[in-house]
Protein backbone atom coordinates (compact mmCIF):
# COMPACT_ATOMS: atom_id res chain seq x y z
CA UNK A 1 0.00 0.00 0.00
CA UNK A 2 2.00 3.01 -1.47
CA UNK A 3 0.33 6.34 -1.66
CA UNK A 4 1.73 9.25 -4.26
CA UNK A 5 3.69 11.69 -1.92
CA UNK A 6 3.18 15.57 -2.42
CA UNK A 7 5.05 16.65 -5.49
CA UNK A 8 7.69 18.80 -5.00
CA UNK A 9 11.44 18.87 -6.13
CA UNK A 10 13.91 20.62 -8.42
CA UNK A 11 12.91 19.23 -11.57
CA UNK A 12 9.08 20.31 -12.90
CA UNK A 13 8.49 16.91 -14.80
CA UNK A 14 6.74 16.77 -18.10
CA UNK A 15 2.62 17.22 -17.69
CA UNK A 16 0.92 14.85 -20.36
CA UNK A 17 -2.60 15.95 -21.86
CA UNK A 18 -4.54 12.27 -20.93
CA UNK A 19 -5.97 11.13 -24.29
CA UNK A 20 -7.22 8.31 -23.23
CA UNK A 21 -9.79 8.93 -20.43
CA UNK A 22 -9.80 8.90 -16.42
CA UNK A 23 -7.87 5.86 -15.87
CA UNK A 24 -4.25 6.07 -16.78
CA UNK A 25 -1.46 5.04 -14.55
CA UNK A 26 -0.34 8.00 -13.77
CA UNK A 27 1.53 6.91 -9.89
CA UNK A 28 3.48 4.08 -10.84
CA UNK A 29 5.16 1.93 -7.67
CA UNK A 30 7.92 -0.19 -9.25
CA UNK A 31 9.59 -2.86 -7.38
CA UNK A 32 13.06 -3.15 -8.26
CA UNK A 33 14.69 -5.94 -6.73
CA UNK A 34 13.52 -8.04 -3.38
CA UNK A 35 16.91 -8.40 -2.34
CA UNK A 36 17.05 -6.11 1.15
CA UNK A 37 19.75 -5.25 3.74
CA UNK A 38 16.87 -5.17 6.73
CA UNK A 39 14.72 -8.23 7.82
CA UNK A 40 11.62 -6.19 9.08
CA UNK A 41 9.03 -8.63 11.05
CA UNK A 42 6.34 -6.98 9.74
CA UNK A 43 6.96 -7.09 5.62
CA UNK A 44 4.65 -7.75 3.41
CA UNK A 45 6.50 -9.01 0.69
CA UNK A 46 9.28 -11.23 3.23
CA UNK A 47 11.78 -9.21 1.26
CA UNK A 48 15.37 -10.52 1.84
CA UNK A 49 16.38 -12.71 -1.55
CA UNK A 50 15.90 -11.29 -5.08
CA UNK A 51 13.35 -12.88 -7.22
CA UNK A 52 14.17 -14.93 -10.00
CA UNK A 53 14.40 -13.49 -12.90
CA UNK A 54 14.19 -9.38 -12.20
CA UNK A 55 14.04 -7.30 -15.05
CA UNK A 56 17.07 -6.25 -16.38
CA UNK A 57 18.15 -2.83 -17.20
CA UNK A 58 17.50 -2.94 -21.21
CA UNK A 59 14.15 -4.50 -19.92
CA UNK A 60 13.45 -1.77 -17.46
CA UNK A 61 14.12 1.07 -20.52
CA UNK A 62 11.71 -0.79 -22.37
CA UNK A 63 8.97 -0.46 -19.39
CA UNK A 64 9.86 3.45 -19.04
CA UNK A 65 8.85 4.09 -22.72
CA UNK A 66 5.49 2.38 -22.30
CA UNK A 67 4.77 4.40 -19.33
CA UNK A 68 6.13 7.51 -20.67
CA UNK A 69 3.55 6.21 -23.65
CA UNK A 70 0.26 5.87 -21.01
CA UNK A 71 0.65 8.91 -19.13
CA UNK A 72 2.45 8.62 -16.07
CA UNK A 73 3.73 11.21 -13.96
CA UNK A 74 5.11 9.50 -11.37
CA UNK A 75 7.70 6.41 -10.46
CA UNK A 76 8.31 5.74 -6.86
CA UNK A 77 11.26 2.73 -6.89
CA UNK A 78 10.64 0.19 -3.71
CA UNK A 79 12.29 -2.96 -2.68
CA UNK A 80 13.27 -4.76 -1.21
CA UNK A 81 15.46 -1.97 -1.66
CA UNK A 82 15.81 -0.33 -4.44
CA UNK A 83 19.24 0.71 -4.64
CA UNK A 84 20.08 -3.13 -4.18
CA UNK A 85 19.55 -3.40 -7.72
CA UNK A 86 22.81 -3.39 -9.66
CA UNK A 87 21.33 -0.85 -12.23
CA UNK A 88 18.59 0.84 -10.52
CA UNK A 89 20.12 4.69 -11.65
CA UNK A 90 20.26 3.81 -14.47
CA UNK A 91 16.89 3.07 -14.39
CA UNK A 92 16.36 6.30 -12.48
CA UNK A 93 17.63 8.65 -15.03
CA UNK A 94 16.01 6.91 -17.95
CA UNK A 95 12.59 7.62 -15.99
CA UNK A 96 13.92 11.61 -15.62
CA UNK A 97 14.72 11.46 -19.14
CA UNK A 98 11.29 10.34 -19.85
CA UNK A 99 9.23 13.17 -17.71
CA UNK A 100 8.46 11.28 -15.28
CA UNK A 101 8.68 12.22 -11.67
CA UNK A 102 11.43 9.98 -9.84
CA UNK A 103 10.92 8.92 -6.47
CA UNK A 104 11.65 6.10 -3.89
CA UNK A 105 10.34 4.49 -0.58
CA UNK A 106 13.69 3.16 1.47
CA UNK A 107 14.67 1.80 4.58
CA UNK A 108 17.72 4.19 3.75
CA UNK A 109 20.51 1.46 6.05
CA UNK A 110 23.22 1.93 3.07
CA UNK A 111 22.26 5.73 1.99
CA UNK A 112 24.98 8.29 2.84
CA UNK A 113 25.89 11.36 1.58
CA UNK A 114 27.49 9.96 -1.54
CA UNK A 115 25.12 7.72 -2.56
CA UNK A 116 22.65 10.49 -1.96
CA UNK A 117 24.72 12.65 -4.41
CA UNK A 118 24.58 9.82 -6.48
CA UNK A 119 20.95 9.78 -6.52
CA UNK A 120 20.39 13.02 -7.17
CA UNK A 121 22.81 13.54 -10.07
CA UNK A 122 20.48 10.51 -11.83
CA UNK A 123 17.43 12.70 -11.21
CA UNK A 124 15.99 11.41 -8.44
CA UNK A 125 13.48 13.87 -6.74
CA UNK A 126 12.18 12.51 -3.23
CA UNK A 127 12.72 9.68 -1.04
CA UNK A 128 10.48 8.61 1.63
CA UNK A 129 12.36 6.66 4.40
CA UNK A 130 10.57 4.56 6.65
CA UNK A 131 10.79 4.94 10.29
CA UNK A 132 8.34 2.87 12.71
CA UNK A 133 9.25 4.48 15.89
CA UNK A 134 11.64 5.67 18.22
CA UNK A 135 15.33 3.80 18.45
CA UNK A 136 14.60 0.63 20.09
CA UNK A 137 11.29 -0.08 18.40
CA UNK A 138 12.48 0.98 15.28
CA UNK A 139 15.39 -1.34 15.31
CA UNK A 140 13.20 -4.18 16.80
CA UNK A 141 10.73 -3.94 13.82
CA UNK A 142 13.71 -3.49 11.25
CA UNK A 143 15.61 -6.76 12.70
CA UNK A 144 18.89 -4.73 12.39
CA UNK A 145 20.21 -2.63 15.00
CA UNK A 146 21.67 0.76 14.20
CA UNK A 147 18.41 0.82 11.24
CA UNK A 148 17.11 3.76 13.06
CA UNK A 149 20.24 5.85 13.54
CA UNK A 150 21.30 5.17 9.74
CA UNK A 151 17.10 5.96 8.66
CA UNK A 152 17.36 9.83 10.36
CA UNK A 153 20.89 10.71 9.22
CA UNK A 154 19.63 9.23 6.03
CA UNK A 155 16.96 11.98 5.76
CA UNK A 156 20.01 14.87 6.30
CA UNK A 157 22.33 13.12 3.62
CA UNK A 158 19.31 13.33 1.19
CA UNK A 159 18.21 17.61 1.85
CA UNK A 160 21.91 17.90 1.84
CA UNK A 161 21.92 16.18 -1.77
CA UNK A 162 18.96 18.60 -2.65
CA UNK A 163 16.57 15.27 -2.55
CA UNK A 164 13.22 16.31 -0.89
CA UNK A 165 13.19 14.13 2.67
CA UNK A 166 10.24 12.36 3.05
CA UNK A 167 9.06 9.96 5.94
CA UNK A 168 6.50 6.46 6.14
CA UNK A 169 5.17 5.03 9.33
CA UNK A 170 3.43 1.95 9.85
CA UNK A 171 1.33 1.91 12.63
CA UNK A 172 0.86 -1.31 15.20
CA UNK A 173 0.54 -1.93 18.97
CA UNK A 174 4.20 -2.23 19.14
CA UNK A 175 5.05 1.32 18.16
CA UNK A 176 1.21 3.24 18.85
CA UNK A 177 3.12 4.92 22.14
CA UNK A 178 5.10 6.46 20.45
CA UNK A 179 3.31 9.12 17.86
CA UNK A 180 4.12 11.93 19.09
CA UNK A 181 7.37 11.28 20.11
CA UNK A 182 8.70 9.92 16.27
CA UNK A 183 6.56 13.43 15.36
CA UNK A 184 9.35 15.35 17.64
CA UNK A 185 11.94 13.58 15.98
CA UNK A 186 10.74 13.46 12.20
CA UNK A 187 10.14 16.94 12.32
CA UNK A 188 13.32 17.95 14.02
CA UNK A 189 14.70 16.07 11.03
CA UNK A 190 13.56 18.05 8.46
CA UNK A 191 10.65 15.74 6.79
CA UNK A 192 8.33 17.72 4.28
CA UNK A 193 5.47 14.91 4.37
CA UNK A 194 5.06 11.99 6.52
CA UNK A 195 2.74 9.16 5.25
CA UNK A 196 1.08 7.48 8.17
CA UNK A 197 -0.99 3.79 7.29
CA UNK A 198 -1.33 0.92 9.16
CA UNK A 199 1.00 -2.36 9.42
CA UNK A 200 -1.71 -5.02 7.72
CA UNK A 201 -1.93 -8.51 8.12
CA UNK A 202 0.57 -9.87 4.74
CA UNK A 203 3.61 -11.23 4.63
CA UNK A 204 5.92 -11.69 7.90
CA UNK A 205 3.20 -9.13 9.88
CA UNK A 206 0.35 -11.81 9.17
CA UNK A 207 2.41 -14.50 11.51
CA UNK A 208 2.41 -11.56 14.05
CA UNK A 209 -1.40 -10.89 14.69
CA UNK A 210 -0.18 -10.03 18.39
CA UNK A 211 1.11 -7.20 16.65
CA UNK A 212 -2.16 -5.35 14.43
CA UNK A 213 -4.38 -2.73 15.79
CA UNK A 214 -7.81 -3.74 16.50
CA UNK A 215 -10.57 -1.86 14.71
CA UNK A 216 -11.62 0.16 17.93
CA UNK A 217 -8.12 1.39 18.33
CA UNK A 218 -8.56 3.68 15.50
CA UNK A 219 -10.25 5.96 18.08
CA UNK A 220 -7.36 6.55 19.85
CA UNK A 221 -4.91 6.91 17.11
CA UNK A 222 -6.61 9.23 14.29
CA UNK A 223 -6.91 11.85 16.91
CA UNK A 224 -2.93 11.46 17.69
CA UNK A 225 -2.33 11.79 14.51
CA UNK A 226 -4.83 15.01 13.26
CA UNK A 227 -3.14 16.59 16.19
CA UNK A 228 0.71 15.59 14.84
CA UNK A 229 -0.86 16.99 11.79
CA UNK A 230 -1.74 20.06 12.80
CA UNK A 231 1.73 21.24 14.43
CA UNK A 232 3.72 19.41 11.55
CA UNK A 233 1.29 21.80 8.71
CA UNK A 234 2.62 24.92 11.37
CA UNK A 235 6.59 23.51 10.53
CA UNK A 236 5.61 22.68 6.31
CA UNK A 237 5.27 19.35 6.79
CA UNK A 238 2.19 17.66 5.28
CA UNK A 239 1.03 14.23 7.51
CA UNK A 240 -1.05 12.33 5.31
CA UNK A 241 -2.96 9.26 5.53
CA UNK A 242 -2.04 5.70 3.80
CA UNK A 243 -4.91 4.25 2.13
CA UNK A 244 -5.63 1.73 4.76
CA UNK A 245 -6.59 4.75 7.45
CA UNK A 246 -9.25 6.35 7.88
CA UNK A 247 -12.35 7.53 6.86
CA UNK A 248 -15.23 10.12 6.69
CA UNK A 249 -14.02 11.18 10.75
CA UNK A 250 -14.12 14.89 11.77
CA UNK A 251 -10.52 14.33 10.97
CA UNK A 252 -10.33 13.32 7.57
CA UNK A 253 -9.42 16.85 6.19
CA UNK A 254 -6.29 16.69 8.47
CA UNK A 255 -5.07 13.23 7.04
CA UNK A 256 -6.32 13.90 3.49
CA UNK A 257 -6.10 16.05 0.46
CA UNK A 258 -9.64 15.83 0.05
CA UNK A 259 -12.15 12.89 1.72
CA UNK A 260 -11.86 9.35 0.84
CA UNK A 261 -13.38 8.28 -2.55
CA UNK A 262 -12.91 4.94 -2.98
CA UNK A 263 -9.70 2.20 -3.79
CA UNK A 264 -7.21 3.45 -6.26
CA UNK A 265 -5.86 0.40 -7.85
CA UNK A 266 -5.94 0.30 -11.49
CA UNK A 267 -7.24 3.77 -11.83
CA UNK A 268 -4.73 5.75 -11.86
CA UNK A 269 -1.88 3.32 -9.36
CA UNK A 270 -0.17 0.52 -10.65
CA UNK A 271 2.33 -2.04 -8.95
CA UNK A 272 5.35 -3.39 -11.27
CA UNK A 273 7.05 -6.30 -9.37
CA UNK A 274 10.76 -7.15 -10.05
CA UNK A 275 10.26 -9.73 -12.25
CA UNK A 276 7.48 -7.76 -14.74
CA UNK A 277 4.57 -8.82 -13.13
CA UNK A 278 2.18 -6.27 -12.66
CA UNK A 279 -0.83 -5.51 -10.30
CA UNK A 280 -3.39 -2.94 -9.84
CA UNK A 281 -1.46 -1.84 -6.78
CA UNK A 282 1.65 -2.61 -5.23
CA UNK A 283 0.43 -3.70 -2.41
CA UNK A 284 -1.80 -6.35 -3.60
CA UNK A 285 -0.96 -9.71 -2.54
CA UNK A 286 0.13 -11.70 -5.84
CA UNK A 287 -1.49 -14.51 -6.66
CA UNK A 288 -5.46 -13.11 -7.12
CA UNK A 289 -4.24 -9.84 -8.45
CA UNK A 290 -1.31 -10.03 -11.06
CA UNK A 291 -2.94 -8.94 -14.40
CA UNK A 292 0.05 -10.06 -16.29
CA UNK A 293 3.87 -9.64 -17.04
CA UNK A 294 6.11 -7.14 -19.16
CA UNK A 295 8.14 -9.83 -20.86
CA UNK A 296 4.97 -11.33 -22.57
CA UNK A 297 2.52 -8.42 -23.26
CA UNK A 298 2.55 -4.56 -23.97
CA UNK A 299 1.63 -2.90 -20.60
CA UNK A 300 -0.98 -1.32 -22.24
CA UNK A 301 -2.88 -4.25 -22.95
CA UNK A 302 -2.13 -5.42 -19.47
CA UNK A 303 -3.68 -2.34 -18.04
CA UNK A 304 -6.87 -2.96 -19.83
CA UNK A 305 -7.29 -6.13 -18.17
CA UNK A 306 -10.09 -7.06 -15.91
CA UNK A 307 -7.80 -7.99 -13.20
CA UNK A 308 -6.24 -4.72 -13.27
CA UNK A 309 -9.62 -2.63 -13.62
CA UNK A 310 -11.79 -4.35 -10.86
CA UNK A 311 -12.21 -0.72 -9.13
CA UNK A 312 -13.07 1.28 -12.04
CA UNK A 313 -17.12 0.53 -11.78
CA UNK A 314 -19.14 0.59 -8.70
CA UNK A 315 -18.31 -2.24 -6.33
CA UNK A 316 -21.31 -1.04 -3.92
CA UNK A 317 -23.08 -4.45 -4.77
CA UNK A 318 -19.77 -6.41 -3.68
CA UNK A 319 -20.00 -4.74 -0.34
CA UNK A 320 -20.59 -7.11 2.53
CA UNK A 321 -20.82 -6.94 6.39
CA UNK A 322 -21.16 -3.75 8.29
CA UNK A 323 -19.67 -1.80 4.78
CA UNK A 324 -22.77 -2.93 3.01
CA UNK A 325 -25.13 -0.81 4.96
CA UNK A 326 -22.80 2.25 5.53
CA UNK A 327 -24.04 5.58 4.97
CA UNK A 328 -20.62 6.18 2.48
CA UNK A 329 -20.87 3.23 0.86
CA UNK A 330 -21.30 4.30 -2.18
CA UNK A 331 -18.17 6.82 -2.01
CA UNK A 332 -16.06 4.47 0.14
CA UNK A 333 -16.56 1.57 -1.90
CA UNK A 334 -15.44 -0.83 0.82
CA UNK A 335 -12.07 1.21 1.76
CA UNK A 336 -8.45 -0.15 1.29
CA UNK A 337 -8.87 -3.25 -0.72
CA UNK A 338 -5.76 -4.88 0.05
CA UNK A 339 -5.91 -4.43 3.54
CA UNK A 340 -9.34 -6.15 3.52
CA UNK A 341 -8.51 -8.73 1.33
CA UNK A 342 -5.54 -10.00 3.40
CA UNK A 343 -7.63 -9.66 6.32
CA UNK A 344 -10.39 -11.34 5.69
CA UNK A 345 -10.11 -13.24 2.48
CA UNK A 346 -12.23 -10.81 -0.03
CA UNK A 347 -12.42 -7.32 -0.45
CA UNK A 348 -15.38 -5.28 0.51
CA UNK A 349 -15.22 -5.26 4.36
CA UNK A 350 -12.96 -3.21 6.09
CA UNK A 351 -12.84 -3.44 9.56
CA UNK A 352 -10.04 -0.79 10.02
CA UNK A 353 -12.45 2.52 9.61
CA UNK A 354 -12.94 5.54 11.84
CA UNK A 355 -16.40 5.81 11.29
CA UNK A 356 -17.35 2.48 11.72
CA UNK A 357 -15.51 2.30 15.00
CA UNK A 358 -17.43 5.74 15.75
CA UNK A 359 -20.50 4.23 15.03
CA UNK A 360 -20.12 0.85 16.72
CA UNK A 361 -18.92 2.48 19.89
CA UNK A 362 -22.35 4.72 19.95
CA UNK A 363 -24.14 1.50 20.54
CA UNK A 364 -21.56 0.65 22.56
CA UNK A 365 -20.39 -2.30 20.67
CA UNK A 366 -16.85 -2.66 18.91
CA UNK A 367 -15.22 -5.14 16.61
CA UNK A 368 -12.22 -8.00 17.27
CA UNK A 369 -10.41 -9.18 14.76
CA UNK A 370 -9.45 -12.70 15.43
CA UNK A 371 -6.85 -14.96 13.46
CA UNK A 372 -8.60 -18.09 12.33
CA UNK A 373 -6.04 -19.43 9.44
CA UNK A 374 -2.21 -18.55 8.88
CA UNK A 375 -0.40 -17.69 6.21
CA UNK A 376 1.66 -19.93 4.68
CA UNK A 377 4.87 -18.22 4.29
CA UNK A 378 5.26 -16.76 0.60
CA UNK A 379 6.21 -13.89 -0.47
CA UNK A 380 2.68 -11.31 -0.27
CA UNK A 381 1.17 -14.14 1.20
CA UNK A 382 -1.72 -13.79 3.94
CA UNK A 383 -4.06 -15.76 6.33
CA UNK A 384 -7.30 -15.34 7.03
CA UNK A 385 -8.99 -13.41 10.41
CA UNK A 386 -12.47 -13.26 11.38
CA UNK A 387 -14.35 -10.32 12.82
CA UNK A 388 -16.24 -10.77 16.27
CA UNK A 389 -18.52 -8.29 17.35
CA UNK A 390 -18.55 -7.58 20.97
CA UNK A 391 -19.53 -5.10 23.98
CA UNK A 392 -17.31 -2.21 24.45
CA UNK A 393 -15.19 -2.25 27.03
CA UNK A 394 -12.75 0.05 29.13
CA UNK A 395 -13.01 3.49 28.94
CA UNK A 396 -13.16 5.71 26.20
CA UNK A 397 -10.54 5.96 23.50
CA UNK A 398 -7.67 8.68 24.07
CA UNK A 399 -8.09 11.85 22.85
CA UNK A 400 -11.88 11.54 20.88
Amino acid sequence: MTERPPESGRRDPVRRVDPHGAHRPRYVVWELTLRCDLACRHCGSRAGLPRSAELSVDEARGVVAQLADLGAVEVAFIGGEAYLHPGWLDIVRAVADAGIRPTMTTGARAIDAALAARMADAGLQAASVSVDGLQATHDALRAVPGSFRAAIAALGHLSDAGIEPYANTQWNRRNLPEVEGLADVLLAAGIRAWQVQLTGPMGRAADRPELLLQPFEMLELIPRLAAVARRARARGCLVEAGNNLGYFGPHEHLLRREHWRGCAAGKHVLGIEANGDVKACPSLPSAPYVGGNLRDDRLATIWDRRTLGFARDDRTAELWGRCAGCYYAATCQGGCSWTSHVTLGRRGNMPWCFHRADMLRAEGRRERLVQVEAAPGAPFDFGRFELVEEAWEGPPAIGT
